[in-house]
């Protein structure tokens, strides 16, 4: 391919990729109701209502900027990926609008669902030969093989989000709270499983001035609470999250501690319980990830009740309940983990009803 072609595709793909994206329709902005408290609001950036369904749509879309703009994917370029859940989902979805050959590749664990997911996408995927923590490596290696391009979420996330990903969540956050009582949240509380996210929440509410503070959610088994608390950079717990899409067995390049003013752990039984809540009662379709979040904003809302402050938090809609019907929408498969969100759910329920919340 000539040099004028090579440039003519990269920026045809660059408006493709683009069209996608939330310059045409940011997510949505919804409020959570709050009957047992006055004078605070809750807001959930729906991040669900991409195309693929996931707050890691934006997160891909950027990275296929950024590599398309460096030449590092051009014209015929396969891309993979190593992973099994919503990147893989997006990646097909790109790749698939560039008319790119995308493979995933995923644990020997990968539920079919997830799977179905990729095809449906236009992707294609293969069994990882080797241990879940080199998978990685492995995907690396068929690129190479392939000669395409390795998608690394967890290195290049963060990056391409900061070069190619604007606007921003952040971005979208202020704009549609500009309409609402509190247009300044008091607190933005995000998970963090490439630390993409939060990176880029952080780096706003920094650059802009704003007195907002950011919360990052951490479940169980997760590196980054130990090492924001510690101020180990390179802190591992060695063990798999429980909550897809957030917390990791080691800190990744992308995670900022420097820019989080406050982590809470969570147990996952709470975020089961939050999850189980949020559909039963509130009616809100969202995956564990969210649940997790939600109980962060549950504590974060207490301590302003109780410290007489009024305002808003603002968290996120990772993705859909749908893929975890199976899994932690199915009391067999909670029970099967040792898992009891019974009295956390106790809990969720007194809180939003009477504005109580346990010490």
């Amino acid at each position: 391919m000539t040099e004028e072609r090579s440039d003519a595709w990269a920026a045809e793909a660059i408006r493709r990729v683009g069209m996608r994206g939330p310059q045409t329709v940011p997510t949505p902005l919804r409020r959570l109701p709050l009957p047992g408290i006055r004078g605070i609001e809750v807001y959930l950036k729906d991040e669900s209502a991409h195309p693929t369904g996931s707050m890691k749509y934006r997160l891909v879309r950027a990275m296929f900027r950024e590599a398309i703009a460096g030449g590092a994917i051009e014209a015929g370029t396969p891309v993979i990926a190593a992973t099994s859940g919503a990147v893989a989902v997006a990646g097909a979805h790109f790749a698939s609008l560039l008319g790119l050959d995308f493979t995933a590749v995923v644990p020997a664990r990968t539920p079919g669902e997830v799977l179905a997911r990729i095809e449906g996408e236009g992707g294609r995927w293969q069994v990882a030969e080797r241990p879940p923590a080199a998978v990685q490596e492995e995907a690396r290696a068929l690129a190479e093989r392939l000669g395409g391009h390795f998608l690394d979420h967890f290195t290049d996330a963060e990056r391409a989000v900061a070069v190619c990903g604007e606007p921003t969540i952040a971005d979208e956050i202020f704009v549609q709270l500009g309409r609402e009582r509190h247009p300044v949240p008091e607190w933005i509380v995000t998970g963090a499983g490439t630390g993409a996210t939060s990176a880029t929440v952080g780096r706003h509410l920094r650059r802009h001035g704003h007195p907002t503070r950011l919360t990052v959610v951490d479940p169980e088994n997760s590196a980054y609470f130990p090492a924001w608390a510690s101020g180990c950079g390179d802190y591992t717990t060695g063990m798999p999250s429980r909550i897809p899409g957030i917390g990791r067995p080691r800190t990744e390049p992308g995670f900022l501690p420097t820019v989080i003013d406050l982590m809470i752990p969570v147990p996952d039984a709470a975020s089961v319980a939050a999850l189980r809540w949020l559909r039963t009662v509130a009616g809100i379709e969202a995956g564990p990830a969210t649940g997790t979040n939600v109980w962060g904003v549950c504590h974060l809302v207490a301590r302003m009740r109780e410290a007489g402050v009024r305002g808003s938090v603002v968290t996120l809609i990772g993705d859909t309940a749908g893929p975890y019907l199976n899994t932690h929408l199915s009391p067999s498969w909670v029970r099967a983990r040792g898992l009891d969100p019974a009295p956390y759910e106790a809990d969720i329920e007194r809180f939003f009803r009477t504005g109580e919340w346990p010490i």
